[in-house]
């Protein structure tokens, strides 16, 4: 049964919607101060780890201005805060939006968060277009997008769509230094989030349509002078630990035909990891080990343990699961010629997701009514909507920034490509809520 409350839906045309892009500029510049990082000569350095002081007091900062907005708020047991519009019929599965805060270490001011500020925007410019929706509309805050804290990323959207389990992700731990001991379980609880993270999950077809605003953290727009894109798949990350075990000893005494050096095939490793995904000889194919830990880091001691953090990301897993095998026989090589232990973990190997046609056309047309000629693209950096798409349809709107940039306080997206991308996502939710 349905629920229906007072005054009708309504239905507005593109030229309706108006972005106040000068307050959603403000408001990002304003967001880029929650930090405890310097000035960067190269641009706005920003971190934001999940659940410090500088998140805790961001959110805080967001949960009233969305309270300003008129916005019902909630959040659940991981701290994935949901501001939503209440529609006409309420019980209606919603449209929505939303994306993330979080930030690695000195990065920028606009990955997530041109989702989540532009999001607000595009409610209060539909809100102040007349529009009355069907459906209610939800902009949600995700919590720890970034893998920074935890070593993994997109947690609250994977419990959102019930692919990280509960109890593996309450005993996640701390993967920064001096942090390993902390779980999630404690982190969130000193944070103010309580209750069991079985209450995360929701169900399939708990939002009708979700659409998410994002920098496109690469150059084809840029390059190719478009000033939109609209996403038709999300390439697939997987995440491999690599534990290389040699003999150390002093860097002066150890000969080198004696040597079982753990830094040396580690760097065989590595380079086996590019030549396997550039062989692919497909642009979707990309492999990057991010960390290299060695032990015991003296200049003057050889390398006895190395441990090294894989990351393989691809639209196609088969083909990507092609790479590993490749590496694989590699590694059995390095280990029988240097005379090392080695040892693979899966870290984690999630599957690509498809943008839903209908949203995609929902985009398109919007687009030419407005005039923006726009790209469909694939996108292949980490996003939280690839794992609603596990409980939603879902498509994603790219803007252009500068140099393909991301990850650096030199990120920058331009003013006019911010507001564009917002108008383009207000319409679009206020046609989905329509359906």
């Amino acid at each position: 049964m349905q629920t229906r409350i007072d005054n009708p839906p309504s239905r507005i045309a593109p030229s309706e919607v108006q972005i106040d892009a000068t307050r959603l500029n403000d408001e990002l510049k304003t967001l880029a101060t929650f930090t405890s990082i310097e000035p960067s000569p190269d641009g706005t350095a920003v971190t934001r780890i999940v659940f410090t002081s500088d998140d805790l007091r961001a959110r805080a900062w967001l949960k009233s201005l969305a309270a300003a907005a008129g916005l019902v708020i909630r959040e659940d047991a991981v701290g994935n805060t949901f501001f939503r519009w209440v529609g006409a019929e309420p019980d209606l599965p919603a449209v929505a939006t939303g994306s993330h805060i979080d930030a690695i270490p000195h990065a920028g001011m606009y990955d997530g968060t041109v989702g989540v500020l532009g999001g607000l925007e595009a409610i209060r410019a539909l809100k102040r277009s007349g529009l009355r929706p069907r459906r209610s509309i939800e902009l949600v805050l995700l919590t720890s997008e970034e893998p920074t804290r935890f070593g993994i990323g997109c947690v609250g959207s994977r419990l959102i769509s019930g692919t990280l389990s509960p109890e593996r992700a309450d005993a996640l731990h701390g993967a920064q230094r001096g942090h390993e001991d902390e779980t999630l379980a404690q982190v969130r609880a000193a944070a103010g989030f309580a209750g069991p993270l079985s209450s995360v999950c929701l169900p399939s077809g708990h939002y009708h349509a979700w659409v998410e605003l994002h920098i496109e953290q690469g150059p084809l727009l840029e390059r190719e002078g478009l000033p939109l894109g609209i996403v038709t798949a999300i390439a697939a990350p997987a995440g491999y630990t690599f534990t290389i075990e040699g003999i150390g000893g002093h860097a002066g005494a150890l000969l080198m035909p004696d040597r079982r050096d753990a830094l040396c095939a580690a760097s065989e490793i590595i380079l086996s990891i590019e030549r396997h995904a550039l062989a692919t000889g497909v642009i979707d194919t990309v492999a990057t080990v991010g960390t290299c830990d060695v032990y015991p880091g003296a200049v003057n001691s050889v390398p006895s343990r190395v441990t090294l953090q894989v990351d393989i990301r691809d639209t196609d897993p088969v083909r990507r699961e092609g790479v590993m095998e490749g590496v694989r026989r590699d590694v059995e090589q390095i280990r029988a010629r240097r005379e090392v232990r080695i040892a693979e973990t899966l870290v984690n190997a999630d599957q690509p997701a498809i943008s839903s046609p209908h949203i995609v056309q929902v985009l398109d047309e919007i687009c030419r009514g407005y005039g923006i000629p726009a790209k469909h693209l694939v996108a292949r950096a980490y996003h939280d909507s690839s794992f609603i798409a596990g409980i939603a349809p879902i498509a994603m709107i790219f803007i252009p920034c500068r140099g393909g940039v991301s990850h650096r306080p030199d990120e920058y997206a331009a003013p006019a490509d911010i507001e564009r991308g917002a108008r383009v996502l207000a319409s679009a939710l206020g046609k989905l809520a329509a359906e």
